[in-house]
């Protein structure tokens, strides 16, 4: 790092005339273009693609702006700005010919979380940050913990991947105590300096091993959000690839670890006595006793009881014990939420046959996940795999479905799976690029197979966008064609 960057740890440092080269035009991208022009550095956005609204902004804000839509090398304009940093978006895997050219030529390349911890300091005295990361269940957990927080009388914020951009967070004229930062592997694999409050890494399977290269980069990747963390590094008691990262992180003298799983708790752990959510590490009687978040049973009443919801709401409850909620303020939280659309959402119930949407189970881990909720299941699965063996998946499940339906563009690895792993379950295709029609045939052949006490499960274990916009949008066409088929007389 050139000495001038490593000098730039504030706000109020001097960032004038610094030549700062933008990747990407997303959410994130302009959130990083605008930063960096309020702070007076010359500013170059490189992007593949961009809306007419986003190309009247970057002009608006006075940054200069380039697209190319092949961007196999560095644009001309990049070279001759001969850029102090490169800023890049999430969406740019390692090897893109744009950052092999930044490391070629000995050019620092940051992240927006990275630029963020650097400027926390805008409003007055920086807000703490609780790094949330995982395979699956950050957003619920980011949510949940975000909301105790306030709930117990902090100023907080969720914000990062989750959907709000860390830099409109941090220049907030409001401040905040604490933001809740929900991270990916991408995001922590540009970041250097964070040093948060408290962390989780929720959980570790395969996933985005097309972007990272290889399972050993994407768990180092994952495992950066425990480096430096000053009083907590929540683990997976289950998961032994947590417990190894926070056995071997660099973390600030004094930092506790604390465990969560569905078993009985440990003298530092969250976990579940008969059916009662404890907190056995945040209370002075932690050798003889724990106290009582919630019930299996409360959580069963609101269709929170899933394994894996449970586990998210332990975390969520580590984390924001460790900052001083009261477990007042945690069962408050508790007693009112309810899980994100397209995250196992009842669709509808009809002839004994539950619908249930979990199009957000965008990778195998999240689908086995889903998978294990329930106990006769036909699986609708299938889209964009991003390099994830199956196999594993449909080996583990097959006893618990009465078919599988698949869709998109990697249906072979699927069907491949089904005829090594489970030759007896009938597995039905479904071809083509309309996507109403999709899920339309999808929801007939569902409701041709299921019988009564079966759950029509949506858990793609993969992305999305070969057929649609998002997980969301697949989600959103599934319960309609639902609820089109139900209210057109089926079953």
């Amino acid at each position: 790092m050139t000495d001038r960057l490593s000098a730039l740890t504030s706000w109020h440092s001097d960032w004038s005339g610094l030549r700062v080269g933008v990747l990407g035009l997303g959410k994130t991208g302009f959130s990083v273009a605008d930063t960096l022009v309020e702070l007076g550095a010359s500013v170059l956005v490189v992007a593949q693609r961009a809306e007419e609204s986003q190309v009247r902004l970057i002009e608006v804000i006075g940054a200069a702006l380039v697209l190319d839509e092949v961007l196999d090398a560095p644009p001309r304009e990049l070279a001759l700005l001969n850029p102090e940093l490169l800023v890049v978006s999430p969406g740019f895997h390692p090897d893109h010919p744009v950052l092999v050219w930044a490391g070629e030529n000995g050019i620092p390349v940051w992240g927006d979380v990275e630029l963020a911890w650097r400027l926390r300091d805008k409003v007055g005295a920086p807000a703490e940050w609780i790094a949330v990361t995982g395979t699956n269940g950050k957003t619920t957990t980011v949510q949940l913990a975000a909301t105790m927080l306030v709930d117990g009388g902090f100023r907080a914020a969720p914000c990062g991947n989750i959907g709000i951009p860390i830099l409109d967070a941090i220049r907030d004229p409001a401040g905040f105590d604490v933001l809740v930062v929900e991270l990916s592997s991408y995001q922590l694999h540009s970041t250097s300096s964070m040093s948060p409050y408290a962390s989780v890494c929720l959980n570790i399977a395969e996933d985005h091993l097309d972007w990272h290269g290889s399972l050993d980069a994407y768990i180092a990747a994952k495992a950066r959000v425990y480096t430096n963390t000053k009083v907590a590094c929540i683990y997976n008691m289950s998961d032994a690839r947590t417990i190894r990262m926070v056995e071997n992180a660099e973390v600030v003298e004094g930092c506790r670890a604390v465990g969560f799983g569905l078993g009985v708790p440990g003298l530092s752990d969250f976990g579940v006595v008969d059916g009662i959510l404890c907190d056995r590490a945040f209370t002075e009687e932690r050798r003889i006793a724990a106290l009582e978040i919630t019930t299996i049973a409360d959580l069963a009443a609101r269709g929170l009881a899933a394994p894996h919801i449970v586990a998210n709401i332990l975390a969520a409850a580590a984390l924001a014990r460790s900052f001083g909620v009261s477990i007042e303020a945690v069962r408050k939280t508790l007693a009112r939420f309810e899980l994100d659309h397209h995250r196992i959402e009842l669709v509808a119930a009809s002839g004994g046959v539950s619908w249930v949407n979990d199009s957000k189970a965008t990778n195998a881990h999240a689908a086995d996940a889903s998978l294990g909720a329930y106990e006769s299941v036909v699986w609708v699965a299938g889209g964009l795999l991003k390099g994830v063996d199956v196999d594993p998946l449909v080996k583990a499940r097959a006893s618990r479905m009465r078919a599988a339906i698949l869709i998109g563009v990697d249906r072979s690895d699927l069907r491949t799976a089904f005829q090594r792993h489970a030759p007896g379950v009938p597995v039905f295709e479904v071809d083509g690029t309309e996507t109403e029609e999709v899920m339309s045939a999808v929801v007939r052949l569902a409701a041709s197979v299921a019988e009564s006490g079966d759950v029509v499960l949506l858990a793609p274990a993969a992305a999305s966008m070969d057929q649609f916009v998002d997980y969301s949008d697949r989600g959103t066409k599934f319960a309609q064609a639902v609820r089109d088929y139900l209210g057109g007389g089926g079953s």
